[in-house]
C-alpha cells in the first residue's frame, strides 16, 4: 500500500512538471546540487528509472525514503535514481527472512543461509555504510565459521560511529558467536541507544568504555559472566531498562546505585542465578521468572508494576506486598505450586488497578474462593485476569455438590470493571468465585468466561493457527463441563447491566469426543 501510494504521488508530481517548464540551466543546477550530496559520492545509478522529482527539497525525499520499510525503500530506488542515491545512506537495515520473504519451511536449512548471506551481501555492497541508525540482524542458520565471518564483516561496515539501534538475534547458535566488543569501541558505541543480542557470546571489558548513551540493554541466551555484565553496567549510567533472560552463566547479579536513571528490570530464566541484589534507587517496574534466587530489592517504595512467575508467591504477595510495595498498580503472578490458600487479612492493596493471577501445573484442592481476598483488599482494581489451566483436576466438581454455594460478607466493590477467567472448569470453588464476584461488585461491566483450555481457537475468523494442539480427553471434556456449570450456576446470575461473554471449547476439539 505504502508503494502504491508513492507511485501515485510521482505520478503526480511527473504531470506537474510536464505543465510547469522548468528552465533548462535550473534542471542541471538542481542536479549538480544533487551531485554535491554525501549520499551519491560513492556510487552511480545505473539500473534505476530517470524520474526526477524537483518540487521538494532532497531532505524532504530523504526523509520520506528513510521512513518506509526496507523492502519498499529498495524497490523504490529501483525506479528513482533520487531514492536510488539516498538509498546508499538508508538510514534502517532489516535483515531477517522475513523482510527477505523468504520462506524457512519452502528449502534446505544450507540452501536459505545461501539465500540469506548472498542478498544481504548485495545490498551492503550499494550501502555506504554511512548514516545506519539501525541495524537488525535475524539469522536463522549456523553462525560459526564461514557463517561468522560474514557477519563479522557485515557489522564492520555498519556500525559507525551515529548508530542508535543495534538488533543481533541468532536462533539455535548455541552461543557459538562471539560478538565483536571492539566494533563498540572508539566512539561507535557512544551513540547506542538500544544493544539487543540474543544466542552469542559477549565480552564486555573495561577497555570498551563506557556506551554512555545506551538507555535499553536486552541479552537473551548470552554467555556473558557476572563480572563481565557488572563492567558494563557501571560505564553505561544512562541505562533505563535492563532485561536478561536465560543467561546461565551469571550467578549473582548486582544492579550498582550508579544506575540512577533504571526504571526497568527483568530477569527470566536463569536457572544458575543466586542472587538479585538492586542498589539502583529508581527501579519502578520489576520482573522475575525463578524460585531458587534471593532478591535483595533495595528500596521497593516506587515500585508500581510487579510480574513475578515463582511457586508459592500467590500466598507470599497477599501476606507481605501491601506493606512492602504500597503503591503497586499492577501486579501478575504465575504460579505451578501453591501450598497454602491466599489468606484474608486487613492490609490493602490500595493503588492496584489490574491484577493477574495464573495457577499453572497441578492444584489438588485450590480454593479458588479465598483469591476473593485479593479483590477486596484493592479498592481501586479494574481489571482481573484468572488463569487456572490445569491438567488433573482433583477439586469438587460443581456437579457433585451443586446445592450450599459459599459465600463471604466483604463491602460491595466500586471500581472492578472487567474479570476475565481462562481455561474455567466445573470447580465448586472457581464457581463461587465467579458468583461472589458477579454479587458484590458494583461497577463490572464485563464477565469473559473462556472453557477452551488452551488460551486460542483456530476456529476464530481470520486466525493464523492451522489446528489447535491435541488435548487428552478428559481435558476435552472437563471444558465442556466448565461451559455447563457456566450455563446452569453462573449465566442466571449475571445483572443486565454486565456483559457475558462464553467462550466455548474450539471446534475441532468438539470432533474429538
Amino acid at each position: 500500500m505504502g508503494m502504491l501510494n508513492l507511485m501515485r504521488l510521482m505520478s503526480v508530481k511527473r504531470r506537474r512538471r510536464r505543465q510547469v517548464q522548468v528552465p533548462h540551466d535550473g534542471l542541471i543546477a538542481l542536479r549538480a546540487k544533487r551531485k554535491g550530496s554525501p549520499c551519491q559520492q560513492d556510487g552511480d545509478s545505473q539500473g534505476a528509472a530517470d524520474i526526477e522529482i524537483p518540487d521538494l527539497p532532497e531532505d524532504i525525499w530523504r526523509l520520506i525514503h528513510s521512513l518506509m520499510p526496507m523492502r519498499a525503500a529498495a524497490r523504490a530506488a529501483c525506479v528513482s535514481r533520487s531514492f536510488l542515491s539516498s538509498w546508499r545512506c538508508h538510514p534502517n537495515l532489516n535483515f531477517s527472512s522475513e523482510a527477505f520473504g523468504l520462506n524457512r519451511n519452502a528449502c534446505g536449512k544450507e540452501e536459505l543461509a545461501g539465500l540469506f548471506y548472498s542478498k544481504v551481501n548485495h545490498i551492503l555492497k550499494r550501502h555506504s555504510g554511512i548514516g545506519v541508525k539501525k541495524l537488525t540482524i535475524k539469522v536463522y542458520s549456523d553462525c560459526s565459521g564461514k557463517g561468522s565471518s560474514y557477519l563479522n564483516n557485515w557489522l564492520q561496515i555498519a556500525v559507525k560511529p551515529g548508530i542508535e539501534e543495534l538488533i543481533i538475534s541468532l536462533t539455535q547458535f548455541q552461543a557459538k558467536y562471539n560478538f565483536p566488543c571492539f566494533l563498540l569501541s572508539n566512539g561507535s558505541g557512544d551513540s547506542i541507544q538500544y544493544l539487543h543480542l540474543s544466542n552469542c557470546s559477549f565480552h564486555p571489558t573495561v577497555t570498551l568504555g563506557g556506551l554512555r548513551s545506551l538507555t535499553r540493554l536486552y541479552l537473551c541466551c548470552v554467555r556473558i559472566t557476572e563480572n563481565e555484565l557488572g563492567c558494563l553496567l557501571s560505564h553505561s549510567l544512562a541505562l533505563e531498562q535492563l532485561e536478561i533472560r536465560y543467561c546461565d552463566r551469571i550467578v549473582c547479579l548486582k544492579v550498582p546505585c550508579l544506575l540512577q536513571r533504571l526504571i526497568s528490570l527483568k530477569v527470566f530464566g536463569c536457572d544458575d542465578l543466586k542472587l538479585i541484589e538492586n542498589e539502583a534507587p529508581n527501579v519502578s517496574i520489576f520482573a522475575f521468572q525463578g524460585d531458587k534466587t534471593q532478591l535483595k530489592l533495595g528500596e521497593t517504595l516506587q515500585i508500581k508494576s510487579l510480574c513475578m512467575v515463582r511457586s508459592g508467591y500467590v500466598y507470599h504477595a497477599r501476606a507481605e506486598l501491601p506493606s512492602i510495595m504500597p503503591n503497586l498498580e499492577s501486579l501478575a503472578i504465575k504460579s505451578r505450586k501453591e501450598t497454602a490458600f491466599a489468606s484474608k487479612l486487613c492490609s490493602k492493596f490500595l493503588c492496584l488497578k489490574h491484577l493477574s493471577i495464573a495457577l499453572i501445573g497441578y492444584f489438588p484442592a485450590y480454593d479458588y474462593l479465598s483469591l476473593a481476598s485479593y479483590i477486596h483488599a484493592a479498592p481501586s482494581l479494574e481489571t482481573c485476569y484468572l488463569n487456572v489451566m490445569q491438567r488433573y483436576v482433583q477439586n469438587v466438581s460443581i456437579f457433585a455438590h451443586p446445592a450450599d454455594l459459599r459465600s463471604i460478607r466483604e463491602e460491595q466493590h466500586h471500581s472492578l470493571k472487567s474479570v476475565r477467567v481462562t481455561s474455567f472448569i466445573s470447580v465448586k470453588s472457581l464457581v463461587e468465585l465467579t458468583c461472589h464476584i458477579l454479587e458484590s461488585t458494583t461497577s463490572l461491566e464485563c464477565l469473559t468466561l473462556d472453557a477452551s483450555q488452551t488460551g486460542f481457537r483456530c476456529d476464530t475468523p481470520g486466525s493464523k493457527i492451522g489446528k489447535c494442539p491435541p488435548l487428552e480427553r478428559d481435558i476435552i471434556m472437563e471444558g465442556h463441563r466448565g461451559v455447563l456449570a457456566i450455563r446452569r450456576c453462573i449465566q442466571p446470575r449475571v445483572p443486565s447491566t454486565v456483559k457475558l461473554n462464553v467462550l466455548e471449547p474450539c471446534s475441532c476439539h468438539s470432533t474429538e469426543l
